[in-house]
């Protein structure tokens, strides 16, 4: 018996019988050798840590743009607060913990530079298509990287990708704990930016909310979480308890009216936005000036290959082609 059998036996031996065992996976769209070391969701954990796509997270914005400040959060940052409160969740479940982190860990690959100016951008009547950053992000994994190969992904992985956001439900437990994770992650470290960057003062949060989820990020995290493992064990699905899911859905609408729109950090937004469409654009009209690896190879039309190329960018990258393309360069005669 090799390590990955030996992992396979004691999934099969103290994991919940709910949790998605490495064994059973629906597999991967190309056959593969299998690792003797290593079972399915720990090689797609690890190859979503190695791609390209996932580095550069840490160049794309999160909520506030270029913020003059090292401890505002990145793509990068959310996304492993998003590791990690799903890792806890699911250990606590007995669910398949490398399945949970691989999903977590790929779930935004696809995100747009400019977090959601960017993905808002890309909608008609701007381009000919509706842009979905989770399914970019399945795109990425199963087309763009590693040129036009993707990563070769297990079927549940993709799946959790696919359908994190709220209008999905995913296949697995594991995915649904990474669905909620998300939200949980964001609505706190949104909070603590808003308050760090001024936009929210502690005394403007809705107190009956506060009640509720918390004031201290680490006490909101602990709440939020506890909830959702005591609301989820022994159950058929991934839930919380109606009191703080409504508390929860509360605080983001509030968010969103009073810092996702309109505040005094989103000021920016539309310039950001006019980079995006206006790079759309010129690759639109110019799709030579397009890299060799956007070329037909890939298998898509025009406009999705200018979509992969510019959703693939970082925030200043997307700025340093702008300015190349439309700004004057200086003359030295």
């Amino acid at each position: 018996m090799n390590i990955r059998e030996m992992i396979e036996e004691r999934e099969a031996q103290f994991l919940s019988p709910r949790a998605q065992l490495s064994a059973k996976s629906k597999g991967r769209e190309r056959t593969e050798v299998e690792s003797d070391i290593r079972a399915c969701f720990q090689r797609d954990r690890d190859r979503i840590i190695h791609s390209k796509s996932f580095r550069r997270l840490k160049h794309k914005t999160q909520v506030f743009l270029s913020p003059e400040g090292d401890h505002y959060r990145t793509r990068l940052t959310h996304t492993l607060e998003v590791s990690q409160v799903a890792r806890t969740v699911s250990r606590a479940l007995s669910l398949n913990e490398d399945l949970t982190e691989a999903i977590a860990l790929a779930h935004d690959l696809g995100h747009s530079p400019f977090g959601h100016t960017g993905e808002d951008a890309w909608q008609p009547p701007y381009t000919d298509r509706k842009f979905e950053h989770h399914e970019q992000s399945v795109r990425v994994v199963q087309v763009l990287e590693h040129g036009g190969e993707g990563l070769n992904l297990s079927w549940e992985v993709v799946d959790g990708i696919r359908c994190h956001v709220e209008e999905l439900m995913p296949a697995t437990l594991e995915g649904r704990v990474v669905r909620l994770a998300d939200r949980i992650a964001y609505i706190n470290h949104d909070i603590e930016d808003a308050l760090m960057a001024g936009i929210l003062r502690e005394k403007d949060l809705p107190a009956d909310l506060i009640a509720v989820l918390g004031l201290v990020g680490s006490v909101r995290i602990n709440n939020m979480v506890l909830d959702l493992i005591k609301n989820s064990t022994d159950e058929d699905d991934i839930r919380m308890s109606a009191g703080m899911y409504e508390s929860m859905e509360a605080m983001k609408a509030y968010l969103f009216e009073n810092v996702y729109v309109g505040s005094q950090a989103k000021t920016e937004e539309a310039k950001a936005a006019g980079v995006l469409r206006s790079l759309y654009s010129y690759y639109i009209e110019h799709p030579d000036q397009l890299p060799e690896e956007q070329g037909a190879a890939v298998g898509a039309d025009l406009p999705t290959r200018v979509i992969d190329y510019l959703a693939g960018m970082t925030d200043p990258f997307a700025l340093k082609k702008y300015t190349h393309l439309f700004m004057p360069g200086v003359w030295e005669g």
